[in-house]
């Protein structure tokens, strides 16, 4: 017969009762740079329409002496003598009717002018890096003065856009009354593509400088592991690597339920 070890005759009962050790906290996610840099594409139609705008501007506020026939059309205007018999709200019968929409929308270019040289003052003065276009080594503006670019562009983008779209669907609740008399030919090459491309670029710098500011509000408001926070592009992973985490585990031993540390 095996003899059995000894051994009490009943097993003491485990404490069950809750630990008084409180959970460790969640660590928090490190912080996320974030910095504003511009599209190579905001930049290059920057360069180009600014000038062009000042430009229209100048011949729709000083009219008439900038129309043909008027003492400073030539030959800084002469261009115009072209489009003011495209587009009637540039040529005499607007003007001679008294129709103030393409004075009210040169007065608008003149504050979206304003408004574009205020983002390239903050890019220019507070921006860090390169002077290039290629990417990788635009420079960028962090900080504060990032968040004041993207405001800036975000806000005169949309004044741009929506000022265009204003200026089209003018005409076309007016019965095309300005533009109607064109071949559709004429129309498309010398009405539409010249100003769909203040519809396209800044609808896309709308779409490019939204972007941005959502990236730095997700951050701010500690939402950092949102695929818009990720958007970033982070130096360091925003999570700690679960294998550096220490867990806190429970075993049942004959003394009861004993806290214990994994790896």
């Amino acid at each position: 017969m095996v003899a059995t070890r000894n051994h009490p005759s009943t097993f003491p009962s485990p404490d069950l009762t809750p630990s008084k050790a409180t959970a460790p906290r969640p660590k928090p996610y490190p912080t996320l740079p974030w910095t504003h840099t511009p599209k190579a594409l905001t930049l290059l139609w920057l360069i180009l329409s600014l000038p062009l705008v000042a430009w229209d501007s100048g011949y729709v506020i000083f009219r008439p002496h900038t129309m043909p026939g008027g003492k400073w059309h030539q030959p800084l205007y002469t261009p115009y003598a072209l489009y003011s018999t495209v587009d009637y709200m540039y040529g005499w019968p607007a003007y001679e009717s008294g129709n103030g929409f393409t004075l009210a929308q040169g007065s608008l270019n003149v504050l979206e002018s304003i408004g574009y040289l205020a983002y390239l003052y903050v890019f220019c003065m507070h921006g860090e890096g390169q002077w290039a276009l290629a990417e990788g080594q635009r420079r960028t503006i962090r900080g504060g003065w990032g968040g004041l670019a993207c405001l800036l562009g975000f806000s005169v983008s949309l004044l741009t856009f929506s000022k265009t779209a204003l200026y089209a669907l003018n005409e076309h609740f007016s019965d095309y009354r300005y533009i109607g008399h064109n071949s559709l030919s004429r129309l498309v090459f010398l009405w539409i593509l010249p100003n769909g491309a203040w519809l396209l670029l800044p609808a896309y710098m709308i779409y490019a400088f939204g972007k941005d500011i959502l990236q730095g509000l997700s951050i701010a408001g500690g939402d950092q592991g949102s695929q818009v926070a990720r958007a970033t592009k982070p130096s360091s992973s925003p999570r700690a690597s679960s294998k550096s985490e220490k867990r806190n585990t429970v075993s049942i031993t004959s003394k009861g339920l004993v806290p214990t540390k994994g790896d």
